[in-house]
């Protein structure tokens, strides 16, 4: 078994205001990566402990049966990680400033 993880880094904004600090997520875990050109859509969901603004979306979003981890900046596109039950997450999905290459960084690691 893999014991290689994925790192994602929060700043410390992204910590203070998605009360989560940083996320290590096993690569056996990763099911698939897209770049998402709508990211919003694909929230599943509350956030908890409140709501984002449309604007910014940070932290731990629970939804029946999984949480996923969402760091989503206005309208620009995301990056969407599916992971297997395996991971504290059902998927990370997180605005980055550049969204291909994250998406081929992670793919690549896979490799």
């Amino acid at each position: 078994m893999s014991r290689a993880r994925w790192l994602v880094r929060l700043s410390p904004p992204e910590k203070f205001g998605g009360l989560h600090g940083d996320v290590r997520i096993p690569l056996s875990a990763v099911r698939s990566v897209t770049v998402d050109a709508g990211p919003w859509s694909a929230l599943r969901g509350i956030r908890a402990p409140d709501g984002g603004s449309g604007v910014i979306m940070l932290g731990t979003r629970r939804y029946p049966g999984g949480e996923d981890l969402a760091a989503l900046y206005g309208s620009r596109p995301a990056v969407l990680v599916d992971l297997d039950d395996t991971a504290d997450f059902g998927r990370p999905l997180a605005t980055v400033r550049d969204p291909q290459a994250t998406a081929a960084q992670i793919l690549g690691a896979l490799s």
